[in-house]
């Protein structure tokens, strides 16, 4: 059975742990070696027990440990070529045996878990989302994202669990003190998914088999957990869907949230 934990999720650092029976994922680690040492222990794994870590893209807040974990632990990192060009500074302190190539699109396996990247529209060299499924269960995490596609629909549809982006409150954006070409990027088709869009591609998928959704990667400036909650619940009542339909849980910035098989829990 799969089981994901996100360790840390926000504008400030990402840090994501995905289980099946005999596999664990680490999905980024963009926060300091010792939160996620901290964070994985917090939901009681040790990063010794660590197969892989996947790499979505080089933005620092994906990637600020990576060669740091990497080189101390042994563990093996899987990323694209155009992300591991992107990402130099990381990409020399890691190993030659460690370092893992995927292709875009394209399925691979570690262990029992098969894995299918596909492309993402974001401001970053090749940035990717994944699928993961083992034991016919399917799992997708999908952050960073300027808008959404047909592709990325598709790809998303029939998973059970999915970590999507809701970034920002268009409103909140406006009115913030970010610089105007920041939030012009923040909102543009190479930027990042607003609450509103998270709320229609989860309706899009409700009728694929979709029963939990973790909402992530919220700006720290730009958005508000329950805004983003009430926001997305917004976007499905309109569609036609209730809150009894989906179990929804926001991702905290600070502390391990965990999706279970009777909901989600926070480590707090």
């Amino acid at each position: 059975m799969l089981k994901f934990f996100s360790l840390y999720s926000g504008s400030t650092g990402n840090s994501l742990l995905l289980q099946s029976d005999n596999c664990n994922l680490l999905i980024d680690s963009g926060v300091s070696a010792k939160k996620v040492i901290d964070g994985l222990e917090h939901v009681g794994t040790s990063i010794s027990d660590i197969d892989a870590i996947l790499v979505t893209h080089e933005h620092s807040d994906h990637v600020q440990s990576l060669g740091t974990l990497s080189k101390k632990y042994d563990i093996p990192v899987f990323a694209n070529a155009k992300t591991w060009d992107a990402m130099k500074s990381q990409k020399d302190k890691i190993d030659e045996h460690n370092k893992k190539f995927f292709v875009s699109n394209e399925d691979f396996e570690i262990k029992d878990i098969l894995i299918h990247s596909f492309s993402i529209p974001h401001d970053a060299s090749d940035p990717c989302g994944f699928n993961f499924v083992s034991n016919k269960e399917k799992f997708s995490v999908a952050t960073d994202i300027g808008h959404m596609t047909t592709n990325i629909i598709n790809c998303l549809e029939n998973s059970k669990f999915l970590m999507l982006e809701a970034n920002y409150e268009p409103e909140v954006l406006k009115c913030s003190s970010y610089p105007y070409l920041l939030k012009t990027r923040i909102a543009g088709p190479n930027g990042h998914l607003s609450n509103q869009l998270a709320g229609k591609t989860i309706a899009r998928l409700m009728d694929s088999g979709l029963k939990e959704v973790m909402l992530g990667h919220l700006s720290k400036e730009n958005n508000f957990p329950e805004l983003a909650h009430k926001s997305v619940l917004e976007e499905l009542q309109y569609a036609g869907f209730h809150e009894p339909d989906l179990e929804i849980k926001v991702a905290s910035r600070t502390e391990p949230t965990c999706m279970t098989e009777g909901g989600f829990y926070a480590f707090y």
